[in-house]
């Protein structure tokens, strides 16, 4: 690797003005050109300093022109009096999640939100929070794994083979899945999303791209899981192509790994220099949509919940090759994300942490437990959600209450009863740990129809 001798008095002696784009200019140029001659780095920054507005929306050069544009000091924001619009759905929340919300509707920012009937505290927006604000996105808001999502596939296969061929499709999960930090498959896929320009545009994501093509094809720890199960569609949706009856399915949970957390981390901290809060909401710090960071998280995020994507599939893939059978209908929508979305005639950023998108005859798949059933979902577009409904059935007890409350004993006994197998899995996940899945789709009628459910068989989740 060669070094850029570049230095700030070279760039002044361009015509720099001596601020911040200055030292701005220098980063870029040294992350991005270190192999490249000084002649032709000091030529790009001279054609940026005289038209910075032809490079503001550009990944690589965005921050030099931004900053050379703009002398805009960083100022403390205020929160407003006022809370903006919101409704929540469901009784069983804490008044802790509640607060959390209450807080981002106070952002000057914010329009309007909404908690759904499984919403707990979280970091940040809570779990199962929804907010639009204006022309800004919140990382912490989206979340740290971004595009985490659920995945449905229903096969052709009897479904009686769960029981008559149960070893089989044992051996396909403990075999053919990888959970947590450390597992990764032998063989690595080759995907598409690897030769998009993006991994090579933006630092962050360069510096990611090893580690995303180890982890293709995994799931985190925590609630991510991979189960096969019994599918019943109990109401004929077109959308789906299949006729009521039961069918063998494959449900998994993951998001995007390594690289949506690192994506997270960075831009949160960048967002906090940018947008310095008063302490109660500093972890609701922005990034506005117009600014080159804005940009180019906007566009991070985006290339996170395509890789989380691509891993579902590849997991998928693996199985079915194990196992056989062809898919017959495919299922999936993702959670931690944000969406331009237009609301009361005007476009916003729509957060979901931890919330399921529902818009009108959209299709969604609400899990319950390791050993509760999930729901395939029909959105109904309730303007109130925000479009929006529960992405499971949300906790009622944290992780740390789990180990204390629950032993292996006590998991034993419930999978015994609801004719589950697990593999790894721990106390923090115990099916007890989760509120009454019943309870929580009774309190999101306005938001979704029921149109089948997946009843969880064999259970494969992180040790």
């Amino acid at each position: 690797m060669g070094n850029l001798k570049l230095k700030g008095k070279d760039i002044l002696k361009l015509g720099y003005p001596n601020n911040q784009s200055v030292n701005v200019a220098l980063e870029v140029m040294k992350r991005n050109f270190a192999t490249k001659n000084i002649q032709y780095v000091k030529s790009l920054l001279k054609e940026i300093l005289l038209n910075p507005e032809n490079f503001e929306k550009d990944l690589t050069f965005g921050q030099i022109a931004e900053t050379l544009l703009s002398s805009k000091k960083t100022e403390k924001r205020m929160l407003n009096a006022q809370r903006a619009s919101f409704q929540v759905f469901g009784n069983t929340i804490s008044e802790e999640a509640k607060s959390q919300l209450y807080t981002a509707l106070k952002l000057p920012i914010s329009v309007q939100g909404a908690l759904m009937p499984d919403a707990h505290s979280g970091y940040g927006l809570p779990i199962g929070g929804v907010l639009a604000v204006e022309n800004a996105v919140i990382p912490y808001g989206v979340g740290m794994d971004i595009g985490c999502r659920m995945s449905l596939s229903i096969l052709d296969t009897p479904v009686s083979y769960l029981d008559g061929a149960r070893d089989k499709y044992e051996k396909a999960l403990a075999e053919h899945t990888k959970f947590g930090m450390y597992e990764t498959h032998k063989s690595h896929v080759d995907h598409e999303i690897f030769d998009r320009d993006t991994f090579d545009l933006i630092p962050v994501l360069r510096r990611l791209k090893g580690k995303a093509v180890k982890q293709m094809g995994t799931s985190g720890g925590g609630n991510h899981f991979v189960e096969f199960g019994e599918v019943e569609i109990t109401e004929v949706d077109e959308q789906i192509g299949l006729p009521a009856g039961k069918y063998l399915g494959i449900l998994s949970h993951s998001g995007s790994r390594g690289l949506g957390a690192e994506i997270a981390q960075y831009y949160s901290r960048v967002a906090a220099d940018q947008c310095p809060l008063p302490k109660e909401a500093q972890q609701f710090a922005w990034l506005d949509l117009s600014s080159h960071m804005g940009l180019e998280y906007w566009t991070a995020m985006t290339l996170a919940g395509d890789y989380a994507s691509a891993c579902h599939n590849d997991i998928h893939r693996r199985l079915i090759k194990a196992v056989g059978g062809r898919v017959k209908a495919r299922i999936e929508n993702h959670h931690n994300f944000a969406w331009k979305e237009v609301h009361n005639g005007k476009e916003v950023i729509v957060h979901r942490k931890g919330a399921t998108p529902a818009d009108e005859n959209e299709l969604g798949m609400i899990p319950g437990s390791m050993t509760a059933k999930g729901f395939i979902v029909r959105g109904k577009g309730n303007p109130n959600s925000l479009k929006s409904a529960s992405h499971g059935a949300g906790r009622s007890h944290s992780r740390g209450e789990c180990r204390s409350l629950f032993t292996q004993n006590d998991i034993k006994k419930e999978l015994k009863l609801k004719n589950v197998t697990l593999i790894g899995g721990n106390a923090e996940e115990a099916p007890m740990a989760y509120k009454d899945i019943y309870e929580v789709m009774n309190a999101q009628s306005e938001l979704v129809d029921i149109l089948g459910t997946f009843q969880p068989r064999i259970v494969r989740m992180d040790r």
